[in-house]
């Protein structure tokens, strides 16, 4: 059933595809290549879920012992609007093949997303009500969460609606996994290969329309390379195309919400008022549409909102540091550790990136990205909890112990 999922979502990326981009804007060759990466994460975990969950031995001077996965119940997810076939079926692949079934509270402008998956799993085979979509407002979900029939819930969204679902979850002792916004750094050296991290940058930056919580957000580069990389990137980023997101050629589309834009215009408008410097755009772009100018800001002051806060949008913030001591220290000057890019040739540099860098995964020359085959998730007010990989598939599981103690026979 899993595997009739991914050829459905494979077979009609196209339809799918367009009704991503009617609700939430995002450019629509970007919208069908996440209809196909989901029918990536359903395939990996139908071939991977019974490896994941098969018994496991654990030797001990006593008897047998192993471990048994079994599901939990009714998982809950409250999920976003800007991957919305993406984020629930990197949810419902792993949790239904671990015989968990799956309640779908989307976001309010994506209610034919909802819907489709829905009829994605129905059409594949699965049995009513072993994947549901409710169409419910926000108020409604703390009576979702409240119903004893109810076992887990994970939320990917804000940090005021992950604080709210944890807060009632935790009070009836229920199981959370959260991922919430983040501001990553993107960190260049002078050793890197500096054609590639500034056409990377870009791409980090305005993917999803730059509505996307790990994109790349705050640029630091080393004040050896600072005036190449920002020639290079400021560039690109002006040569974007910018359209309509029916359009295939289109690289920037609208944001999401008209509330968006307006939150984004603020931020931008704040920190310049706090003394950033505007490099490029600035400014909404006079046309029908909720469309900003890809930006970039530098000379970003601490109080300013480009330094430490999450900018959801074609926005990049710049900064300039000495050495790879500052580069760190201000990449972890953040309340997010979500994910971190990192460009550099040095090993030394590498390693000390790795370790020391506060966030859930670390890139080495090359952009943040999601994979089934890799654990996915934050620290710090990112959230906790794990999604992909066989760690996303034992979130939502009873990890049982088994004991067997063999009576001596008698004689």
């Amino acid at each position: 059933m899993m595997l009739a999922a991914a050829d459905i979502l494979e077979k009609e990326k196209a339809r799918f595809g367009r009704i991503m981009t009617a609700e939430m804007g995002k450019p629509l060759k970007a919208a069908m290549e996440e209809s196909v990466k989901s029918a990536w994460g359903c395939r990996y975990y139908a071939e991977s879920a019974e490896a994941f969950l098969r018994d496991e031995s654990v030797p001990t001077e006593a008897g047998t012992n192993y471990i048994r996965y079994q599901p939990i119940g009714a998982v809950l997810a409250v999920m976003p609007w800007n991957f919305p076939f993406w984020q629930v079926f990197r949810f419902a692949a792993p949790a239904l093949m671990a015989g968990n079934v799956g309640l779908l509270k989307h976001a309010s402008n994506v209610p034919q997303c909802a819907l489709a998956i829905e009829e994605i799993f129905r059409r594949a085979g699965f049995p009513d009500g072993v994947f549901q979509t409710l169409l419910i407002a926000s108020e409604q979900v703390s009576r979702v969460i409240d119903d004893p029939r109810v076992a887990a819930v994970t939320l990917t969204g804000s940090e005021p609606a992950g604080m709210q679902v944890a807060s009632q979850a935790g009070n009836r002792i229920k199981k959370t996994v959260l991922e919430l916004g983040g501001s990553d750094p993107f960190i260049v050296m002078p050793s890197a290969d500096l054609q590639a991290a500034a056409e990377t940058a870009v791409k980090a930056r305005v993917i999803n329309n730059g509505q996307s919580c790990i994109a790349a957000k705050r640029f630091i580069v080393a004040n050896a390379v600072a005036d190449d990389f920002e020639r290079r990137f400021v560039e690109r980023m002006q040569s974007l195309r910018i359209g309509d997101p029916m359009e295939e050629s289109t690289e920037l589309g609208p944001l999401a919400t008209k509330q968006i834009l307006e939150d984004l215009e603020d931020q931008v408008r704040r920190s310049v008022a706090a003394g950033a410097r505007v490099l490029t755009g600035g400014r909404r772009l006079d046309r029908p549409g909720n469309f900003y100018a890809p930006t970039v800001l530098t000379a970003i002051p601490e109080k300013a909102p480009a330094y430490r806060e999450e900018l959801f949008g074609p926005v990049a913030s710049l900064f300039r540091v000495p050495d790879l001591d500052a580069a760190i220290h201000l990449a972890n000057d953040t309340p997010f550790g979500l994910g971190a890019s990192v460009w550099t040739n040095e090993e030394r540099e590498r390693e000390r990136l790795i370790d020391e860098i506060e966030a859930g995964q670390v890139f080495v020359n090359g952009m943040t990205a999601s994979d089934p085959r890799l654990p996915f998730g934050g620290v710090k007010r990112s959230g906790y909890g794990r999604e992909l990989s066989i760690y996303g598939i034992r979130e939502f599981v009873n990890i049982k112990t088994v004991s067997i103690k063999t009576a001596a026979r008698q004689s």
